[in-house]
């Protein structure tokens, strides 16, 4: 089975897109068949790919709004394939306000080409309208990035409210597989508080290992890599190869 990951919180700056794209990548180097869907119209996830969203003559929004099939959208990496979005994408919300059944515009999208991957890894948009709730009714698994400052409880909370209501309406299966714990400063009292806090309030998992603070980090997508390649022997790097088995086997437990 084809798991489906979506890495949501609608708090802006908490590394979604680049825990999506380190994992995509620790994934495929795994011998697995990742897709990467970038679901926000800033196209973060298609620019750290190396992939100019200004050029392109088709992304997700039209695979969304049925113009062309997912298929038709996907670009090849090499290692792992991509579907790109850009500022086009803004406007998917509107177009499918009044449609019948737009919650389940990503699953529709996904199923004919579902069979080709292990993993599909969505980049959610730091939001929690039609395109977070379509990222969710999809997805058989999500992770919460979760920066390690004050304001993570009030986002993480309002976060599984909405979980609660896509399993309620679109997708009871869905499965929290946790935070992943990123931005992390060991040193500080902060940090290990909230990180302990937000496990215990909301009775979240931590995925593998936090990631801590990095430059390199921030350096990585103006090359079009993830840590994995610009700094494999870091400790962002090893904390990313942690999380990416920490699923794995998550993925294998949960069949037995």
């Amino acid at each position: 089975m084809t798991r489906v990951l979506a890495v949501a919180n609608q708090k802006g700056g908490v590394a979604k897109t680049t825990t999506s794209h380190t994992l995509g990548v620790a994934l495929a180097r795994r011998g697995r068949r990742v897709l990467l869907i970038d679901f926000d119209a800033q196209g973060c996830l298609t620019f750290s790919c190396g992939v100019d969203p200004e050029v392109l003559a088709v992304s997700v929004h039209d695979a969304l709004i049925g113009r062309n099939k997912l298929g038709e959208v996907l670009i090849d990496l090499g290692e792992l394939h991509l579907a790109p979005a850009n500022i086009d994408l803004a406007g998917a919300e509107q177009l499918l306000l009044g449609r019948t059944g737009r919650d389940f515009a990503l699953r529709e999208a996904l199923a004919d080409d579902l069979g080709r991957f292990d993993d599909v890894v969505i980049d959610c948009a730091p939001s929690l309208g039609i395109l977070t709730v379509n990222a969710l009714t999809a997805a058989t698994d999500v992770v919460v990035p979760l920066q390690c400052e004050a304001l993570s409880h009030r986002g993480v909370a309002q976060l599984l409210d909405t979980i609660a209501e896509v399993r309620k309406y679109t997708n009871p299966a869905l499965v929290v597989r946790g935070v992943v714990a990123t931005m992390y400063d060991a040193r500080t009292k902060h940090s290990r508080e909230v990180l302990d806090d937000v496990q215990h309030r909301f009775g979240l998992d931590l995925v593998g290992a936090p990631v801590p603070k990095s430059v390199r980090f921030a350096e990585a997508p103006l090359r079009g890599v993830t840590i994995l390649d610009h700094a494999p022997n870091s400790p962002g790097a090893h904390a990313y190869d942690t999380i990416a088995d920490a699923l794995l086997e998550s993925g294998d437990a949960s069949k037995r």
